[in-house]
């Protein structure tokens, strides 16, 4: 089904958002931040490629496509939050650009000009495309939209030629991944022995008994542990102790919450405003220039839902009569005036099953409806529209019970639109619709509505006063000031009752500071110009000045002690504990007596252990226990204590049940080479970009 007119706004926001792209492009909003490479000098490094540097003005560039590329999506312009992810999606095709060109031109892979072709315009067009150009109605991709959309770019200023030429390229890029992805992944191969293991390893199963001893068993204070012992363990498990760029931080944090007089004040404000608003008769232009959010006088269409606040507190809404003000869960203040109700252009809402009769014969369209027939026969005995909607509806609205919303007599073709305003009464239509898309099965749901409400909207944000903040500002400017390194930071902010925060182990890349929300610029500022001991300018955040101080700062690289102590310490308590348990089970030889000997220790009955498995059930990951148990060859027989990060175990086989040989082994190769092949694309990627030594310095930009 078409809505004719939207497909029409659709195809023009589709080209606009196009060239707006491009102007984001050259203009948006990164290239023109603080960080800007405009700005700044192109020395500036974010990072280090295959052995390229990347400067800041190469790395901005593609952000803003990205940038581009996420406003076509969306329709909109990505908020800050939106924009890491952003940023890092263009870091990520820098990375694939620079390690996989390379390659393609030692396979030869190419996009031809055909291919190219075909994937915006032919039989196979790219899914970007289609996500773009929905049939409302439908909820499918609409190839006339496209077209009508290429035809305008023969017209088209340059600016919207080049953005498409840029998307082109894009699409080229991505089937070329596509393609060096499928070649390797089809070349996974596992043989009949590798087959004939995964068999094994799935289907042989143990009856076990397996005795757990936790380490809490042996208390803490039993343990020596010296400090020649801590460095020996890091020594030989340095490889497991990497740290990045972390700082521990101290910070004092100055409020600028609204103050008991600052909500006064508002309160004031919109009691005043709100009498104001019941006299004006010009609601509309006195919203606009006392509300402080956008649109604040709307015209609500029959089933479009009233504010909620609204609707729970007034059961019967009145012309000229204002309702508040309330208080909004945002900490606004809100009132509401009922400008006007009137009369308009009739809105229903039904739900439809669509039975697609595209691109068939009419053979083919008689085998649809009766297929339709039988499913409006079965709804009309059962009941179960939504349910027939999800299993049988063709198009989008089937995830959602075939709803299609309200919608006015226009919106829809008009075979649909006739039937459905036809309808005397809510429920089910008696016969089915067919429309140039097929056959429909329709029920009402609300019976056509008239009524429209013009609402004006006051509301008003309780925030700080401005003498709130400048005050919370004087504080914190002056705190800094007079801290000129971290032992006068801990003087002054003593002396004056300032509670000094923690933030330990913070990563270069982190956006917050314990509970401080957008925190990024005190990290920024902490990883970049900082270094231990200095004292921060002011930094305003979203509720809160901030002043802070470096504690310490650890570069990316190899752990030493005293940034892991606690960790190793960790590990060679245990090592030595699991000796220890070790020593008080020599001598014994069946589990009971071994259990006797630690009252908090457990045997665990697992009838079903399989050799694949590395969790035991009951007790947690230990799959060196799993491989001890299936070591052994008889029944009755005991493993030798094992030590795994959770405890020491020590298991029994009661009973072995070998995997039975099979006559064919293909299933398990074509399920081994399936799962390889979903692996293959992220390992060659992980693969590729280790090769590539890939360093990351944008911790200092963004």
């Amino acid at each position: 089904m078409a809505l004719i007119k939207q497909i029409r706004q659709r195809t023009g926001l589709a080209i606009g958002v196009i060239a707006g792209g491009l102007i984001l492009f050259l203009l948006g909003g990164d290239l023109l931040s603080p960080n800007s490479s405009l700005l700044n000098s192109n020395k500036n490094i974010v990072g280090e490629i295959a052995g390229d540097e990347i400067t800041l003005e190469e790395y901005s560039l593609k952000v803003e496509e990205f940038k581009a590329m996420f406003q076509q999506r969306s329709g909109r312009v990505a908020s800050e939050p939106e924009m890491v992810s952003v940023r890092e999606q263009a870091w990520q095709a820098m990375i694939v650009e620079r390690v996989f060109d390379e390659e393609y031109q030692k396979l030869g892979l190419t996009v031809s000009s055909a291919e190219l072709v075909d994937m915006v315009q032919g039989k196979n067009i790219v899914p970007e495309l289609r996500a773009q150009l929905i049939n409302p109605q439908t909820g499918q991709f609409d190839k006339n939209q496209l077209i009508s959309f290429l035809q305008t770019l023969e017209t088209a200023d340059p600016a919207q030629q080049a953005g498409w030429a840029q998307q082109e390229q894009l699409f080229a890029q991505a089937r070329q991944r596509v393609k060096y992805d499928n070649l390797l992944a089809t070349s996974e191969y596992f043989t009949t022995a590798e087959a004939k293991l995964e068999h094994k390893s799935a289907n042989t199963i143990a009856d076990a008994s397996i005795l757990y001893i936790p380490y809490y068993v042996i208390p803490d204070g039993d343990v020596k542990i010296e400090e020649k012992d801590l460095t020996s363990y890091l020594s030989k498990h340095q490889d497991k102790f990497q740290i990045g760029n972390t700082a521990n931080l101290e910070y004092v944090s100055f409020s600028i919450l609204p103050s008991g007089q600052d909500s006064s004040e508002v309160i004031s404000s919109i009691n005043a405003l709100t009498e104001e608003l019941r006299n004006t008769t010009e609601d509309s232009a006195f919203v606009s220039r006392n509300s402080e959010i956008q649109n604040p006088f709307i015209t609500y269409r029959p089933g479009d839902a009233l504010p909620a606040i609204l609707s729970s507190n007034v059961s019967e809404l009145q012309v000229g009569q204002t309702y508040g003000p309330y208080v909004t869960a945002n900490s606004t203040y809100v009132t509401y005036k009922v400008t006007d109700q009137y009369n308009g252009t009739p809105r229903m809402r039904a739900s439809h099953i669509l039975f697609s009769t595209d691109g068939r014969d009419e053979a083919g369209k008689a085998a649809v409806k009766a297929q339709a027939e039988v499913v409006l026969a079965d709804i009309k005995a059962n009941g179960n529209f939504a349910v027939a909607a999800s299993q049988y509806g063709q198009d989008g609205t089937a995830q959602n019970g075939g709803d299609l919303g309200w919608f006015a007599k226009d919106d829809f073709v008009e075979p649909f639109a006739t039937a459905t305003y036809a309808a005397k009464s809510a429920g089910l239509l008696p016969n089915l619709v067919e429309t140039e898309y097929g056959y429909h099965i329709i029920e009402v749901t609300e019976l056509p509505n008239s009524k429209y409400t013009k609402l004006a909207t006051l509301e008003v944000e309780l925030v700080a006063s401005d003498g709130t903040r400048n005050e919370a500002f004087r504080n914190a400017d002056s705190f800094a000031a007079e801290s000129g390194n971290r032992n006068e930071f801990t003087k002054n902010a003593t002396e004056k009752g300032y509670r000094i925060l923690q933030a330990n182990n913070v990563d270069a890349t982190s956006r917050n500071l314990n509970n401080l929300q957008n925190a990024r610029e005190v990290i920024i500022w902490a990883f970049g110009e900082g270094s231990q001991g200095k004292v921060s300018k002011v930094f305003e955040l979203d509720n809160s000045y901030v002043v802070a101080t470096i504690v310490t700062r650890k570069e990316k690289g190899k752990a030493k002690l005293e940034d892991v102590r606690e960790q190793v310490e960790q590990q060679v308590r245990n090592e030595k504990k699991a000796a220890m348990i070790t020593e008080k089970l020599a001598g014994k030889t069946t589990l009971e007596e071994m259990k006797a000997v630690f009252a908090d220790a457990s045997i665990n009955e697992v009838p079903d252990l399989r050799l694949s498995a590395s969790v035991i059930p009951g007790i947690g990951f230990a799959p060196r226990a799993v491989g001890s148990i299936f070591g052994l060859t008889a029944s009755g027989q005991i493993t030798k204590p094992v030590r795994e990060d959770i405890g020491v175990l020590v298991g029994r086989v009661n009973n072995l049940t070998p995997a039975s040989e099979i006559g064919d082994y293909t299933s398990y190769q074509a399920q081994m080479s399936q799962s390889g092949s979903q692996r293959m694309t992220y390992q060659i990627m992980m693969a590729l970009q280790d090769l590539a030594d890939v360093k990351d310095y944008r911790y200092k930009y963004y």
